[in-house]
């Protein structure tokens, strides 16, 4: 996860402009429930009624209400409202005075000493059975002092008490429904209010309309926000990912491309393919995810939790219950999945490996009538990753039907709690809807969490593989100072007492090797197959280091040249001919790309390539297919002769380059090739004999070591192994004339 995080490193800003947005989305999708509570509450049960005291009520039912109110504090209730009349009946009626709607604590201050004098007022003009009972027990003892007191209303008989004798009596009311709920007091206090208000004249129906409307505008408000916020979210972290993606791409093909031959034997090409492809897109999809869910379900749940808090906390036990369940399901399954997603990448690398061995060799495969083999391994490396990746799917499979038994069992467990206290009046109906839609948030707030849990070990393997490629340390390097070439050099190279043992093996592959290749001369290289010629050729252009001595140019280490100079005056043809796709042109001045027509056209010349060239139809601009699989082998060898060729490099190297051509376009190119390379050194690297005849020095390799120096002639005398090479392959007159020449 660490990894994953440093790759987002660089785009810090966008990832905090993306969490300022969820930060809005959040707010928007916890507000909705809040609304529909709000809708049910108030908008339906209490009619859009949702003051918490009368704003206007009329002076019958006011004197009413103030006969409940301690007499010490009726005189502040008084204060608060001001005498107006009825145009409709011309009654007097009180109204809330404007300072008083304006200041919260005064308001708060008067819905707490009107709270139980409303509550009591509804039940007397609703004949509860409570309040019945209560009515019946005071006239009862009231007709020992007054006869006709049970003709009398409870507001006639409170209205001829004295204060104290009546604050004496509601005291001791108000602790009998000292028990009751908050709840029941707020809808009670709806009810009474709404009661005044039809006295009045005031369209409840009305009230209730206006205020579903104006609450569901609201509602629908925030799910645009919303919608709007999800929008931006959703663009921002795919740009944000296909950037990672990009950047992940860029820098892994700037690292391989400066592997050392060392380097591409650690990681295979199909592992390096796997890597900058499926590896970076897994990345690439978990970024998106992280920057879409991660980021945004720590803050739906943090925000559910204060939520639910906030509706009821008698039942927030249900939450702990359900994360618990959920944390439980998810540990058991990770702990039987998670060591098989690093199987599973590996498991594509054998696939990639198996499917470009098969593809790269299909003409082998067919020659052999080798197919049943081949696709025998295929389907074993295929049905070991599906066998893998069905176990890995089985098993996540599990946790969907795991969790939706949790929300629905959550959800029936909240309706069962949450219809008791209903009927206890210490919850409402709004409200229980509410913690419903906030234990839902809240549970899929962490089912997201998991979600992304179920991606995150294949992408952190990903991220680990992908990370060791741009943490690898290349064992071929620029210096911290390089030099540079003197500006008179002429391209002449020295092996002063090479030694190389290739990266983790046991022994040297060439031995204490000297020479010195001068400019104007052809140097050839000739032995046995594995005799180390291509090697020694390799670490010229430092595709390997050499282990000891030192390899020099114009008597400057090649190690302390930075990797650019040194190949940009070297023309390497390699020992298999490679092309570009593109066309012949592109080709022939890949390394000369501000070459003009003329010297690409003398560059084909020379390697005899400008006869086929010439016989397309579109000559130069002939397209190269992939590989270039378009030409014949020759071709594609003289056209990478041509490359070179077009460089004007200080210094050729030529490994067994000529051995797809016919001796008559042998001799024709070396023949162009000596006029044209007449002031440069030429290494060239020969399985025959012909193509080296009239080199200027030849070097007899045998497992790693000069056996024998010198021209053809007098190798032929002096050398048995190149007298071997040469009588396989050249008649015996031919070597005799050559012997005598030397005699």
């Amino acid at each position: 996860m660490r990894k994953l995080f440093k790759f987002l490193k660089p785009y810090a800003g966008s990832v905090l402009a993306i969490f300022c947005v969820l930060i809005v989305q959040a707010y928007c999708d916890l507000s909705l429930p809040t609304y529909t509570s709000d809708i049910v509450n108030v908008g339906i049960q209490q009619k859009g009624i949702d003051e918490k005291v009368p704003y206007v009520i009329g002076g019958e039912d006011f004197e009413h209400l103030l006969l409940f109110v301690p007499s010490d504090e009726q005189e502040a209730v008084r204060e608060a409202y001001e005498v107006s009349s009825s145009e409709e009946s011309g009654l007097s009626e009180m109204e809330l005075s404007g300072d008083v709607r304006e200041d919260e604590d005064r308001m708060e201050e008067l819905s707490e000493l009107l709270g139980k004098p409303m509550l009591l007022c509804a039940g007397f003009d609703s004949g509860s059975e409570a309040t019945l009972e209560l009515e019946k027990q005071m006239k009862a003892q009231m007709e020992s002092m007054m006869p006709d007191a049970g003709q009398m209303t409870i507001y006639e008989i409170f209205g001829m008490m004295e204060a104290s004798q009546r604050d004496s009596v509601v005291a001791g009311i108000e602790e009998k429904f000292s028990s009751m709920p908050e709840t029941m007091v707020e809808q009670s206090a709806a009810v009474y209010i709404q009661n005044v208000y039809e006295k009045i004249g005031i369209d409840t129906d009305r009230l209730e309309t206006r205020y579903i409307l104006r609450t569901g505008g609201k509602m629908l408000a925030l799910a645009a926000l919303g919608m709007i916020a999800s929008i931006i979210v959703g663009l921002m972290a795919s740009r944000v990912g296909a950037k990672v993606g990009r950047g992940l791409r860029k820098e892994v093909f700037r690292k391989v491309v400066g592997f050392s031959n060392g380097e591409f034997d650690k990681f295979s090409t199909a592992s390096l393919i796997t890597r900058s492809t499926n590896d970076i897109q897994q990345i690439q999809l978990l970024t998106v995810m992280i920057l879409r869910m991660v980021l945004y379900a720590p803050i739906m749940a943090a925000g559910g939790i204060f939520k639910v808090f906030r509706t009821n906390v008698d039942m927030s036990w249900i939450i702990a219950l359900a994360v618990a369940m959920i944390v439980m399901v998810v540990v058991v399954l990770f702990t039987v999945v998670m060591p098989k997603f690093k199987v599973v990448q590996s498991m594509v690398d054998r696939l990639n490996l198996v499917s470009r061995e098969i593809l790269t060799g299909l003409q082998v495969i067919r020659a052999f009538s080798t197919e049943k083999y081949e696709e025998k391994r295929f389907d074993g490396a295929n049905k070991d990753l599906t066998k893998t990746n069905l176990f890995v799917n089985r098993a996540m499979t599990f946790m969907m039907p795991f969790m939706m038994l949790i929300m629905n069992g959550i959800a029936v467990l909240i309706v069962w709690v949450g219809g008791h206290s209903i009927n206890d009046g210490s919850m409402q109906v709004g409200d229980m809807m509410a913690f419903i839609q906030y234990t839902m948030q809240i549970i899929m707030s962490f089912l997201m969490i998991c979600m992304i849990s179920v991606m995150l070990p294949r992408a952190a393997v990903s991220a680990d593989r992908v990370d060791e490629i741009l943490t690898s340390s290349t064992l071929i390097h620029d210096p911290e100072n390089p030099v540079h070439f003197g500006e008179n050099g002429n391209g002449e190279v020295r092996f002063d007492h090479v030694s190389f043992r290739y990266p983790g093996a046991e022994e040297d592959v060439l031995h204490d090797i000297s020479f010195t290749a001068e400019p104007g001369k052809t140097t050839a290289l000739i032995g046995s197959t594995g005799s180390g010629k291509s090697t020694l050729v390799n670490l010229l252009p430092r595709f390997y280091d050499v282990t000891e001595g030192r390899i020099t140019i114009d008597g400057v280490d090649i190690r302390d040249i930075s990797q650019n100079e040194l190949r940009g005056r070297l023309g390497y043809v390699p020992q298999k001919g490679v092309l570009f796709s593109g066309d012949i042109a592109s080709n022939i001045l890949y390394g000369n790309p501000d070459g003009s027509e003329d010297e690409m056209r003398e560059a084909a010349q020379i390697a005899q390539a400008s006869d086929f060239i010439e016989e397309k139809q579109k000559k130069y601009e002939s397209p190269i297919a992939q590989g270039g699989s378009n030409v014949s082998g020759g071709q594609k060898q003289r056209l990478s002769i041509a490359r070179a060729i077009a460089k004007h490099p200080d210094v050729y190297i030529f490994d067994d380059s000529f051995s797809a051509l016919d001796y008559k376009t042998d001799v024709k190119l070396r023949n162009a090739l000596k006029e044209k390379t007449a002031k440069s050194t030429v290494l060239i690297v020969a399985q025959r004999i012909s193509t080296i005849l009239h080199a200027e020095q030849i070097l007899v390799l045998d497992d790693g070591k000069i056996v024998g120096k010198g021209t053809h002639r007098e190798l032929l005398k002096n050398c048995e192994e190149y007298y071997q090479i040469a009588s396989s392959q050249l008649s015996e007159k031919e070597l005799q004339n050559d012997m005598k020449e030397v005699g």
